[in-house]
């Protein structure tokens, strides 16, 4: 039986690599155009962030059986048009290159990058009252393969590696201590990663309270969702000293207009949404449903399954 895939777009190079893998495979991209014809598929592949148009692709297709999301976060994806099908994403597929973006922020803050380079004589040579990761406690809220892979590298830096998700369970990584509670991490946490999805129970998580809970001159990263965190709440903390600084690579809105206070505060490391990428990160994207898409034509279990109730 041949399997019919419908594409949202074309990454470079997957009809050629499913082609390979699956000789009775008929692929097609959907039209760009407005017309309301209907879409014969058993599998539809799209993109992460959703739209009109993804919603009307969606109402239009004929016979779905399972959908692939080509990222990780979800929250953006209409899953209530694909609650009955078999939805899974690309989950982990952007771990290590976040996980590298994150320990890149703790080492510009903790050693005051880029303000330590020099392009004059400085006032002096040899010493610097510069920080370190050794010994620091680095607290992670959400411990996916993007936590697990911040957690690996950190504790190759000798800190202290706590963790917190959402039903609590026994750690899965030697060297990690799993807290149930979000308070009691913040408190001891000199750094903190947040690293969980965007969902309902999510929304606003890093607000006034839980930001005066954080231990005094933390830094706070953010590679999950902007609507994690009060921005509103997080520059009174920034000015105020209690937060010593803050990384972002998602903020709302996006993308982030001219003039707005997180371009120019002293306090903020801000990158426009670039954690993810690295070398080959089509490819990254596109392994996981490479291996899914056999697996679908041998009926046989997938991986990166979504909940598309819980939203993750």
């Amino acid at each position: 039986m041949v399997m019919r895939v419908a594409l949202q777009t074309e990454p470079p190079g997957l009809i050629d690599q499913l082609q390979r893998l699956i000789p009775d495979i008929e692929i097609f991209v959907v039209p760009s155009d407005e017309s309301n014809a209907p879409i014969v598929a058993d599998v539809f592949v799209g993109n992460a962030t959703g739209g009109a148009q993804l919603s009307s692709i969606l109402q239009r297709c004929k016979g779905l059986r399972w959908v692939h999301i080509l990222g990780t976060g979800v929250d953006k994806f209409p899953l209530h048009l694909v609650k009955d099908k078999q939805v899974t994403c690309s989950r982990g597929a952007t771990a290590v290159p976040i996980a590298e973006w994150v320990m890149a922020m703790l080492l510009a803050h903790e050693k005051q990058l880029p303000d330590r380079w020099v392009s004059e004589p400085p006032q002096a040579w040899y010493m610097a009252d510069l920080g370190s990761l050794e010994n620091k406690t680095l607290g992670i809220v959400g411990f996916g393969a993007i936590g697990q892979a911040i957690a690996k590298r950190a504790l190759a830096f000798d800190m202290n590696v706590v963790a917190k998700v959402r039903t609590h369970r026994a750690s899965p990584m030697l060297g990690v201590e799993m807290i149930d509670s979000l308070t009691r991490l913040l408190q001891q946490s000199d750094h903190v990663v947040l690293a969980l999805p965007s969902t309902p129970d999510s929304d606003g998580l890093i607000n006034a309270e839980t930001m005066a809970a954080m231990k005094p001159n933390a830094h706070l990263v953010n590679v999950s969702r902007a609507n994690l965190v009060d921005q509103t709440a997080l520059r009174e903390h920034l000015d105020n000293g209690h937060l010593s600084r803050v990384s972002l690579d998602v903020v709302e809105p996006e993308p982030l207009p001219q003039g707005h206070w997180l371009y120019s505060h002293p306090k903020v490391l801000l990158s426009p949404h670039i954690s993810w990428s690295g070398p080959n990160i089509i490819a990254r994207l596109i392994a996981p449903l490479l291996e899914n898409a056999v697996a679908f034509s041998k009926q046989q279990p997938m991986q990166g399954v979504v909940d598309t109730t819980a939203g993750y």
